[in-house]
C-alpha cells in the first residue's frame, strides 16, 4: 500500500527507520528491534542505504528481512550516490517484484574516503533527479528529505524552500524532516512550505537525544542544532551515560508532547536499531 494512503487514512501513528545490519549479531538485533516496534503497529518502516552505496546489498537483504514481517509496509531508502540509470531501473524493478510501494529519495551524504567528491558529475546530482525517474517509472509512492534549518549547502531558508519546492514538484508525495531538538524549526518550516503552496504530508523526523555528543556530531553533518538550555540539562550527566540517556528521553518527550498539544500526531522515528528508547518515549507519549 502506498503510504501517501497510508497517512491519509490514519489520523495518528509512527513510523520507524533502520539501518542495515552488517554482522549476524546486528541481524538479530534488529529482528530483535523489529520484534518489539511491530507490536505499535507502525504506519511503515524504512530502510536506510549508506554513502557511496556501500551498504546497498546491506539494505536489500535487510528489506527482505523485514518483508517477513507481512504486517509491515516496508520503504528502501534509495541515495544518488554512485548510482546509474540502469543500475536504478534494475534494483525498482527487483523491489516491484517483491511487492515494495514505496521508495524514499535522497541525495545521500558524499562517501567520507573521497575528498573530492563532486555531486555535479554524478549521473544523479541531487534527490530532484532520482524523484523524476521513480515518477516516470510509475508505481512507487515517492518520499523526501525535508531541512527545518535549511540543507547545509543552502546560504538562505528561502534557498533551500526553492529548492524544496522543485524536488517536490518533481513528483514527491510526502516528507519526512531531518532531525530538530527545538520544535519552532518545524512549525517555522510548515509556514515557509504553506506560503509556497507545497501541501504533501510532513511527517516530524524523531532522533532521540540520548547522548549529547555523538548527537551533536550527527547534527553538525546536517545543519541542526542543540538549544543550549538542552545542552545543559544533558552536560549534567557527562560521565554517566545512564542518567544521560534518561534526561534524554525527557526532553524527547517533551519535545514529542508539544508536536502533539500542536496538531501533530503521526511521527517519523530514528531508531538507530535501539527499541527501549524508543518504547520509552511512545509509552509516554501515547
Amino acid at each position: 500500500m502506498q503510504i501517501s494512503d497510508i497517512l491519509k487514512t490514519n489520523e495518528r501513528g509512527v513510523a520507524f527507520e533502520f539501518f542495515p545490519p552488517k554482522t549476524a549479531q546486528g541481524k538479530q538485533a534488529l529482528l530483535e528491534t523489529v520484534g518489539i516496534l511491530k507490536h505499535y503497529k507502525p504506519l511503515y518502516v524504512s530502510m536506510t542505504y549508506g554513502a557511496g552505496g556501500v551498504t546497498q546489498e546491506y539494505t536489500k537483504d535487510a528489506v527482505s528481512l523485514l518483508l517477513k514481517e507481512q504486517t509491515l509496509e516496508v520503504m528502501p531508502h534509495l541515495t544518488c550516490v554512485g548510482a546509474n540509470a540502469g543500475a536504478i531501473q534494475g534494483l525498482l524493478d527487483d523491489y516491484r517484484k517483491q511487492g515494495i510501494d514505496n521508495i524514499m529519495a535522497l541525495r545521500g551524504d558524499p562517501p567520507k574516503e573521497c575528498r573530492d567528491f563532486d555531486f555535479n558529475k554524478q549521473e544523479f546530482s541531487c534527490a530532484r533527479d532520482l524523484v523524476r525517474v521513480l515518477k516516470a517509472a510509475g508505481h512507487f509512492c515517492i518520499g523526501v528529505a525535508v531541512y527545518p534549518q535549511g540543507h547545509i549547502e543552502t546560504d538562505t531558508l528561502e534557498q533551500d524552500m526553492e529548492y524544496t519546492k522543485l524536488k517536490i514538484d518533481a513528483g514527491a508525495d510526502f516528507a519526512v524532516t531531518q532531525m530538530f531538538f527545538d520544535n519552532t524549526y518545524y512549525y517555522a518550516l510548515l509556514e515557509r512550505m504553506h506560503k509556497k503552496k507545497i501541501t504533501i504530508p510532513v511527517l516530524p523526523g524523531i532522533l532521540p537525544l540520548t547522548d549529547v555528543t555523538k548527537v551533536k556530531q550527527f547534527a553538525s553533518l546536517c545543519r541542526a542544532t542543540i538549544p543550549r538550555s538542552i545542552e545543559e540539562r544533558m552536560e549534567r550527566y557527562r560521565g554517566n551515560p545512564a542518567d544521560m540517556e534518561k534526561e534524554g528521553i525527557d526532553v524527547t518527550i517533551e519535545l514529542c508532547r508539544d508536536l502533539v498539544k500542536n496538531g501533530v500526531n503521526q511521527f517519523h522515528f530514528f531508531t538507530l536499531n535501539k527499541p527501549k528508547v524508543i518504547t520509552a518515549i511512545l509509552d509516554a507519549i501515547r
